[in-house]
């Protein structure tokens, strides 16, 4: 197990960034830069060790393993991997963020790096990683962004390494879109304390970076990755775990 606590406070730029380039550190969507909104992001997300243990499983995950998790949110997933002996790193751009995530880790004894950056100005001075991960955060950017991000997420991965995706991504038709985000807003808002908002899922919509799947793959493909699988439990989310080229 990993007990060294290896923070980088500061986002790892390799270069100054020009006037035009998209800032990951201006919020979109529900804003989550209180510890409140935080933790209860954390409740609402059903954070599960176990289903984050079922896929570390499946990406192959063991001692020795370098994982790389970007937008790692609460942590849940680096500590996990770090509990069982894995090379672990999560990397997101919300202070308080990395702060419930090293206070979670710190309770489970184990210590991943930390790293307070973004999809587009991560560096990953550690050797190449064999498994990167990211859910529930790409659609923080727009697609000519996505496009950006998924380019970097394989300069840091091994050939042969493993990509995961998971996100709100949307398989439906996009004669359908109205009809199927208006019912997925409906049936997914849960009571105050209970789970995540109506208002947020209109939020989401509204303000982030959804897109559609088909467009999802075009980026994958582009990014130099082969598609092994997806999946797309509703219409709303989709899967995708790829292989470096």
């Amino acid at each position: 197990m990993q007990r060294r606590d290896d923070t980088e406070r500061t986002a790892p730029t390799e270069r100054p960034r020009p006037a035009w380039y998209f800032s990951e550190y201006t919020p979109v969507g529900v804003d989550l830069g209180s510890r409140d909104a935080v933790t209860a992001y954390d409740r609402n997300q059903g954070t599960d060790p176990e289903a984050d243990d079922a896929l570390l499983d499946r990406l192959g995950v063991t001692e020795g393993t370098r994982l790389v998790d970007l937008a790692c949110g609460t942590g849940s997933l680096a500590v996990q991997a770090a509990r069982r002996g894995a090379v672990a790193h999560g990397v997101d751009v919300s202070e308080e963020m990395l702060a419930f995530a090293r206070a979670r880790a710190r309770e489970s004894g184990v210590a991943p790096h930390w790293h307070h950056a973004g999809f587009l100005d991560y560096a990953h001075r550690a050797p190449l990683a064999d498994v990167v991960t990211t859910k529930s955060a790409l659609h923080q950017l727009p697609d000519f962004w996505k496009q950006e991000a998924l380019l970097r997420a394989a300069g840091m991965l091994r050939p042969g390494g493993t990509f995961y995706l998971w996100d709100v991504i949307y398989s439906f038709e996009p004669s359908d879109a109205q009809g199927r985000l208006q019912h997925w807003i409906d049936t997914a808002g849960r009571p105050e304390g209970q789970g995540f908002l109506k208002a947020d899922f209109e939020t989401h919509v509204r303000d982030e970076f959804s897109t559609y799947a088909w467009i999802i793959e075009g980026m994958l493909r582009r990014a130099g990755f082969d598609l092994v699988s997806r999946a797309f439990p509703r219409t709303t989310h989709a899967e995708f775990h790829c292989r470096r080229r």
